[in-house]
């Protein structure tokens, strides 16, 4: 059935994209934070030790297991947690409005995540191979 432009039916296989694409380009994220690649201008590396270097383990594990749709709900609850916290202790105080304090992307993320969480990783994840193709 056809209500707009893309078919209902590629509902599932969109859902995996998504994922796919979210995990793909979170990852970055971590590996910005702790290899410093890749970056615009020179910085210095994250501690591990640290909030920043515990974000960076997150962003890079999790982005992973997210692109490759491994356990899918549990990492996304917990990544939409992480860009929660990130919001409200590093952008929330700047400034009320996220597009004036920076952290529409964290905003964006977090939100994303929640639904993986509710979704699930769709037909093509591990999780689906895991379940024997079954949704």
């Amino acid at each position: 059935m056809m209500d707009g432009p893309i078919p209902r039916s590629w509902t599932p296989w969109l859902l995996s994209v998504l994922r796919i694409v979210a995990g793909f380009l979170f990852v970055f994220h971590g590996t910005q934070k702790l290899f410093v690649w890749p970056v615009a201008e020179p910085r210095t590396a994250a501690p591990l030790v640290s909030l920043m270097g515990l974000a960076g383990i997150l962003e890079i594990f999790g982005g992973g297991l997210l692109a490759a749709g491994l356990f899918t709900r549990v990492v996304a609850f917990i990544l939409s947690g992480e860009m929660a916290f990130a919001y409200f202790s590093a952008h929330a105080p700047r400034n009320v409005w996220p597009i004036l304090n920076g952290g529409e992307l964290a905003l964006l993320y977090c939100f994303l995540f929640l639904y993986l969480a509710a979704a699930g990783g769709g037909p093509w994840s591990l999780d689906a191979m895991r379940r024997g193709g079954r949704r």
